[in-house]
Order: structure tokens, then C-alpha cells, then sequence
């Protein structure tokens, strides 16, 4: 590769759309389920401009496609109209000032409200059909930045979040949300190094916080994502009641790792079971090497013994795992993977060709193949009944020899058979981070 090229995250599909486009009565091979109402939407880094020095620090730009009466009705792209894109000449002073986020990475509904989340600001608040409403404080009641990965309880519609990037105690502090949309608790809670934590658990009882060596370093300051592997700062999970204090953590020590993403987590007679996606370590090459995939664990928290089982359940890689949303932090069956490639020495996270339907309790897998030359995503769950796997999933994926992008829907119930249904999109969507089906 020659000087001159871009760098991974500018080129090929990872390369940014710098226009927005609506398009209406999408081609539709097969059947869409007539029972399908709402907009599946996916989040993604899309500087603006052009160039951003790390895949995560590109400008937000949401993806939607509307699904209605058994049709694709539209495809939209849309920027997030942070003050990046309204007013690209204005910096802040303060770089991580929390209104200056981008929301590229998570994109959810709670109470209402359909925000768009990353790590470092607070989130921003869009419409069903992807307009920006503006930035989201929960009328000024969070005081602090939200997780891009926040749990919404099924039982309680509580949503449940933390905050971890902060340069001073406390580096993590816990924030409660009710149903009603309004903030109940944040709790500082002092750990001893700052980590970047991406993701969390949550069981009907605990949230589960993963502390592991992914520690601040100031020598990566100007790369934006200022954060590297330090295996001696060991790694531990924190186990705190929903409605507890910062007095009430109990911390289990585990190997050293990394989890981008759990899968989900439950709590049963005194054993908290996790379901993760386990890595040895991240960026040990610095903070763009993707070289380390991860693979799904199983972590059994003995709250009566105080000891860590740690379990691998399978060898093959896969990562960005989603289960039923209405079992968050229950003991749910399912739980659905994206296949990972790269493994050794990548410079980019390589998007899987086939998706993965695990039978948790069981430890067996089933798997969807996309095709040779694709590259998948997520796997989000519609439901489509009461069941657990009554429903579809939901696949943004990429064809790299044609350049064309689609959705499929997948019969979950029948997750190795082809799709019930393939959208086929008139632009390419760039390869993103994550999203959710909003139903109506």
C-alpha cells in the first residue's frame, strides 16, 4: 500500500457516504412477513468530511429502512446533526465537551425516545424517520457521558447505563433511568485505573461491570481512542444489586481479557451466568489492530463461594451477540453471533460471511450462511410471536465483489434455511457498529 492510500476505515466499504439519500419501494426478493411493522436502524462512524484519524470518531450517520404491509417502503441515510455537521468550522474548546458527541455506535428506543449513543458524551435523540430532534440530558439530570450499550429491563423498563470515560474519580459511575424516562440514580464508583469499558450486563437482580486491562495511556492521547492493553492491571467483574451503592460491589478477579460485547446474563439461586464474547487482548498493536477475535464464553459468578467458573463454549469466532430483547437479563435460550475473519493480523475488524444461532444452555450452534463475498453485521431479533425465537433476524450485509448492499430476514426458528426475504438497497451502506428494529 502506498503512502497515499487511505487509511482502513476510508476505503472500500468502510469508506464514508458524504451524501443523503431517500429511496422508496425497495426491490423485495421473497416475502416480507406481513406482521413486520416499523424501521430497522443501524448507527455507524461516517465522517462527514471525509477523513477521521480512527474508525471511531467518525461522525454519526443512521441508516433506516421502513417495513410495512409486507414492504420495503424506504431506505434513508441520514446525518446525526451534531454540532460537527451543523457547524463544521466550530471546535470546542473541550474536546470530550458532552455535548459534542457524534452517536455512531448504538442506536435504541426507551421510553419513547430513540436515541443514538457512544462512549464519551451524552446521546442524541432522533425521529422515526430519522430526523434529528437534538442532544439528549435527560433535561439536564445526566451529568456525566452514557455507554453506547445501555439495557432496557423487560420487567421494569428501567434502563440501566454507566459512564466510564472520565479523567478523575470517580472513572465509573452507574446511572439508573425509569421507565418514565427520567434519571433515578448515578453512582460514582472509584476503580483503580481508568478503563475503556464498552459494554456491561445486566440480571434481574445485578448489573455486572467488567473491569479489564484496557487502561488509559496517555501516550496514545492524540489518537483519540487514548487506551491500551496492560495485562499486569489485572481484570475482574463487579457485582452490584440494581438499586445498590457504591458500597454494595462485591469484585470476582478473572484471567486477564477483553469483551467487547456480552451476549446476556442472568441470575439464578446465588449463580450469575454470562454469556460474552472473550478475547485474550485488544489492540496490543495499538489502538488499529484487530488482529484478536473473540469467541463465546460462559462466566458463572458463585456469589456463595465467590469464585469465577470461566468456560469457552466454542472455537469458532464471532462477536456483536444479540438474544430476544424482551429476555435481557433473563435466562433466555437464544443468543445470535456475527462470524469474524482477520484472525492473526488485521488491521480492520473483518465482517464475518455467516451468522451463528446458539443454543446457550445446550453450548450448540447453528449457522446461517450469508455467501462467499459477503460480509455481515449484527444479527438484531424482531419478534414475530410470544416465543423466544418466534421472530426474524434482521441482517444488514455487503456484497464485496459486487459492491451491493442488503437486508435479509431470517425465519428464526429455521435459521439455516435461506431468508424468508432480501431487501435490496439502492446505495451501499458502509460497514457500521449496531442497531436496532424500532416496531411500531
Amino acid at each position: 500500500m502506498s503512502e497515499a492510500s487511505p487509511a482502513w476505515h476510508l476505503r472500500g466499504n468502510w469508506a464514508p457516504l458524504r451524501e443523503e439519500n431517500t429511496h422508496h419501494n425497495l426491490v423485495v426478493e421473497g416475502k416480507i412477513p406481513s406482521s413486520l411493522s416499523g424501521v430497522y436502524m443501524r448507527t455507524g462512524p461516517n465522517p462527514a468530511g471525509g477523513e477521521s484519524p480512527h474508525w471511531f470518531l467518525g461522525d454519526g450517520m443512521v441508516h433506516g429502512i421502513r417495513i410495512e404491509n409486507g414492504k420495503a417502503v424506504w431506505h434513508k441515510n441520514r446525518f446525526i446533526r451534531t454540532p460537527n455537521i451543523t457547524n463544521p468550522d466550530h471546535k470546542p474548546d473541550n474536546p470530550f465537551d458532552l455535548g459534542y458527541g457524534t452517536g455512531n455506535t448504538h442506536i435504541m428506543q426507551h421510553a419513547g425516545k430513540i436515541l443514538c449513543l457512544e462512549e464519551a458524551h451524552w446521546p442524541w435523540r432522533i425521529d422515526g424517520d430519522l430526523n434529528t430532534i437534538g442532544v439528549e440530558n435527560f433535561e439536564g439530570a445526566l451529568t456525566c457521558s452514557m455507554t453506547a450499550h445501555p439495557k432496557v429491563c423487560p420487567k421494569t423498563g428501567e434502563l440501566l447505563a454507566f459512564s466510564y470515560f472520565s479523567f478523575e474519580q470517580p472513572f465509573l459511575q452507574y446511572i439508573r433511568i425509569g421507565a418514565d424516562g427520567a434519571v433515578k440514580q448515578i453512582e460514582g464508583i472509584n476503580l483503580p485505573n481508568m478503563v475503556m469499558m464498552h459494554d456491561f450486563n445486566i440480571t434481574e437482580n445485578y448489573a455486572v461491570f467488567m473491569d479489564l486491562p484496557l487502561v488509559l495511556d496517555l501516550e496514545l492521547l492524540a489518537t483519540g481512542v487514548p487506551f491500551s492493553f496492560q495485562k499486569e492491571a489485572g481484570a475482574r467483574l463487579g457485582v452490584m444489586p440494581r438499586e445498590g451503592t457504591a458500597e454494595d460491589i462485591r469484585w470476582f478477579e478473572i484471567d486477564p481479557c477483553y469483551v467487547f460485547h456480552p451476549v446476556n446474563a442472568y441470575d439464578k439461586d446465588g449463580i450469575i451466568t454470562l454469556y460474552v464474547s472473550r478475547q485474550a487482548s485488544a489492540f496490543s498493536g495499538g489502538s488499529d489492530e484487530y488482529g484478536n477475535v473473540a469467541r463465546l464464553w460462559q462466566w458463572q459468578i458463585n456469589l456463595h463461594s465467590g469464585t469465577v467458573t470461566e468456560t469457552a463454549m466454542d472455537d469458532r469466532p464471532g462477536d456483536f451477540g444479540r438474544t430476544d430483547d424482551r429476555l435481557v437479563g433473563q435466562d433466555s435460550r437464544y443468543g445470535y453471533l456475527m462470524a469474524l475473519g482477520g484472525e492473526g493480523n488485521s488491521e480492520e475488524p473483518v465482517y464475518g460471511d455467516k451468522l451463528y444461532k446458539y443454543d446457550l444452555p445446550a453450548g450448540t450452534c447453528e449457522e446461517h450462511d450469508l455467501g462467499k463475498g459477503i460480509r455481515g453485521s449484527e444479527p438484531v431479533f424482531a419478534p414475530g410471536g410470544t416465543g423466544e425465537d418466534e421472530g426474524w433476524i434482521l441482517n444488514l450485509n455487503h456484497d464485496e465483489r459486487t459492491g451491493k448492499s442488503r437486508m435479509l430476514i431470517i425465519d428464526a426458528q429455521n435459521f439455516s434455511a435461506p431468508p424468508v426475504a432480501t431487501i435490496h438497497l439502492p446505495k451501499r451502506v458502509p460497514y457500521g457498529a449496531h442497531g436496532n428494529w424500532i416496531s411500531d
